[in-house]
């Protein structure tokens, strides 16, 4: 009990709010976050999947909660995602233990990890991309949900189950941005609350798979619930008004930069890179909205805006 009272307890407790913030706001970056800041912070990466698997069974519970109420989440399409997402989400922890002895498994997990988390940063902007696309003049979401498409959505739950089940990333960067893919007309605030229900039963079933497995350190996941669950919840109620642009950008570049480091990419190169992504990267993103007939460098980038009835305007 005496290990809950250290400073490793209270910078996870603290990490964990800030990342439980992102989760509730934008439904992703949970895993892509949680699992490498744990692992920075000294935490074998077998163990940081478990315990964050554990923990985001509980934030994500907290923010599905509160979307169910304020995003109106599409139930079918959940549904479809569950069935097929929770057995192979189960299935994890026993490939885990494929990749060898202890010492094997800790280094092909943080090159799983690294690989997995450059290719959340990729599918983050393309998602952001492909969103931009579909933003009229007038910045407008359909008000209806588009047609399921049961086969592909399976295929989608089915792949990002096993992600996460291996490396406890994909359950909302992956899977969110596949269901953009395939229903990009769906609005933002109903695409987080899908995304949020689904990941529940999706986490869940990875987290007991690890714990059959690999067990549960409760030093590090004491704090990751207490500090995760309330800023999980923050993020889900202001979801509805906050601008996410900084947000996002923030995301991609944290996501790339902990992915090289992950990969034992030397630091310089690291840090050139980031210095790159920051001074440059919104110059391309103003360039492509500019090409869409639109502000280069608008807040409120690819964000959708409900139609207002004529009651409510001013």
């Amino acid at each position: 009990m005496s290990d809950l009272f250290t400073t490793s307890a209270l910078a996870v407790l603290v990490v964990s709010f800030g990342i439980g913030i992102v989760v509730g706001l934008t439904g992703m970056g949970g895993g892509a976050l949680m699992t490498p800041a744990l692992i920075f912070l000294g935490v074998n990466p077998t163990a940081a999947i478990a315990n964050d698997l554990v923990s985001a069974a509980v934030t994500r519970s907290v923010g599905a909660a509160v979307h169910w109420r304020v995003g109106k989440p599409n139930l079918r399409l959940a549904g479809l995602l569950i069935c097929s997402s929770v057995p192979t989400a189960f299935a994890g922890a026993f490939v885990d233990k494929l990749f060898g002895d202890p010492a094997q498994q800790q280094h092909l997990l943080k090159l799983a990890l690294g690989a997995a988390l450059l290719l959340t940063a990729s599918t983050f902007v393309l998602r952001i991309y492909v969103q931009l696309r579909y933003v009229g003049g007038d910045n407008t979401a359909r008000q209806d949900d588009p047609p399921v498409k049961p086969i592909p959505t399976l295929l989608v739950g089915a792949a990002g189950g096993l992600l996460v089940g291996v490396t406890s990333v994909g359950a909302g960067s992956l899977i969110m941005v596949a269901l953009l893919l395939l229903y990009p007309t769906l609005s933002a605030v109903r695409l987080v609350g899908t995304d949020l229900v689904q990941a529940v039963p999706l986490v869940l079933s990875a987290a007991v798979s690890h714990v059959i497995v690999s067990g549960v350190d409760w030093a590090v996941l004491i704090p990751l619930i207490v500090g995760g669950s309330p800023g999980t919840f923050l993020g889900a109620r202001v979801a509805n008004w906050v601008s996410q642009s900084v947000i996002r950008r923030g995301i991609v570049i944290v996501l790339s930069l902990t992915g090289l480091t992950m990969l034992g990419v030397p630091p310089a190169v690291v840090g050139i890179t980031g210095a790159a992504m920051l001074l440059l990267g919104p110059l391309v993103w103003g360039f492509l909205r500019q090409t869409r007939g639109l502000p280069a460098f608008d807040n409120n980038a690819a964000a959708w805006r409900i139609p207002q009835h004529d009651d409510d305007r001013p």
